[in-house]
């Protein structure tokens, strides 16, 4: 299958509408970051609920802001092409569903393993420890950006749907079935977000987006609409 278009719109043209309309509000957002980047990151980043930058709508809007040209592209990338073939699958209405469940989903594990560490930090606090403050303090003003918990979730879908597809990667370069990719993958965010190997990469949102593609999967599948367009 080509996933080119030759048509006169552009690249674009062959993309189904919601996957399109993500990318294009991403590569915006992107633009509007680089022109006033406090502003939007003080806005629209994910913060800890109890930080003084946290707005209730940022479990959304972190969605479509990134923190650099080649973080934004990756996660487009994959979109389009992942994102478009189960759109074309189940239909625009319920493949945003999807999208935002994942991405919504994935920034609550996210907050909620950030949670679990403040509890420590504040037992520590308690101790006296100067150093836990400072983790308190770093980790209420740190922002969580990019679509990758979404995206996660999307590879989940696909995987789910086409489990014997197979992927490859550019580096290392390498194919594996759509099924055992995205365990490995499962398997690498479970282990560099408990060690804390790669810092400031939000290893359980990814983790997050794969859990809540799974389960909202397996729950159209009890209710026998996972291959229906509409939902």
């Amino acid at each position: 299958m080509s996933y080119y278009s030759y048509n006169r719109g552009g690249f674009l043209s062959n993309v189904p509408t919601a996957t399109k309309n993500i990318i294009i509000i991403n590569v915006l957002v992107m633009i509007m970051t680089s022109l006033n980047e406090t502003f939007m990151y003080e806005k629209f980043a994910l913060f800890y609920p109890s930080s003084p930058f946290f707005h209730f709508w940022q479990p959304v809007t972190h969605m479509f802001m990134h923190g650099g040209f080649w973080h934004l592209f990756f996660n487009m990338y994959t979109l389009y092409f992942f994102g478009r073939v189960l759109e074309e699958r189940w239909g625009a209405k319920k493949f945003l569903i999807f999208y935002f469940v994942t991405g919504i989903g994935a920034a609550l594990v996210h907050t909620g393993v950030e949670w679990i560490q403040m509890q420590h930090w504040m037992g520590q606090v308690a101790e006296g420890s100067l150093a836990a403050q400072a983790n308190i303090y770093n980790l209420k003003m740190t922002p969580t950006v990019g679509a990758s918990g979404a995206i996660y979730g999307v590879l989940m879908g696909f995987a789910m749907l086409y489990p014997d597809a197979v992927m490859s990667l550019i580096f290392p370069p390498i194919s594996l079935k759509a099924k055992w990719f995205v365990l490995i993958f499962g398997g690498i965010e479970l282990l560099t977000g408990v060690t804390g190997v790669g810092g400031g990469i939000a290893h359980f949102a990814h983790l997050g987006g794969l859990i809540f593609g799974y389960l909202l999967i397996m729950y159209w599948k009890k209710r026998r609409t996972l291959y229906g367009r509409d939902y």
